[in-house]
């Protein structure tokens, strides 16, 4: 049986936008209200949570990849668990590679789609930058743009993870 699941970006959903350009202390990390009371209404209703997330500071040499599984390991000892997978992308152009896992482009969710048995048309992607719903699109997804602005290419906008849980759970 296929599975259902909303996709997450990270930095300006799961946690506040980095005050800095990188966030890769897990410190530093300021999780928004609402986020892990969200995250555990969706896994009641049967969704995996799958974070896919580009990190180009490891490209430019800021940190590591350890330090982004740090910061992921941190986040779970907060939430209880609940995330079922992290796909991150460790390219940026400018100075390692170019890379169809960093979104707009769209392996991280087609790797996790093929992994988990995932159903496309019962999925989500919820971002806060225009590249993510991009990547949501092209897996045919539906895609959340969670921001204070709007983004007329995104299914759905929500200006908090509460509103993207309710969304999520009503359609």
């Amino acid at each position: 049986m296929k599975r259902k699941c909303v996709f997450l970006d990270r930095d300006g959903v799961l946690n506040e936008e980095p005050k800095q350009d990188y966030l890769y202390q897990p410190s530093l990390m300021a999780i928004p209200n609402g986020v892990i009371d969200g995250l555990k209404e969706l896994k009641a209703a049967g969704y995996m949570l799958i974070v896919i997330t580009n990190q180009a500071g490891i490209a430019k040499g800021l940190y590591s990849r350890e330090d982004v599984w740090n910061c992921h390991n941190h986040f779970q000892s907060l939430c209880g668990g609940l995330l079922d997978d992290l796909y991150f992308a460790p390219h940026h152009p400018d100075y390692n590679s170019n890379s169809l896992l960093r979104k707009p482009g769209s392996l991280m969710l087609e790797k996790a789609i093929a992994k988990y048995d995932i159903d496309a048309t019962t999925s989500w992607m919820v971002g806060d930058r225009t590249r993510d719903i991009q990547a949501g699109k092209r897996v045919g997804v539906k895609t959340i743009y969670l921001s204070a602005q709007t983004d007329t290419t995104a299914d759905f906008s929500a200006r908090s993870f509460e509103s993207v849980t309710k969304l999520v759970l009503s359609n």
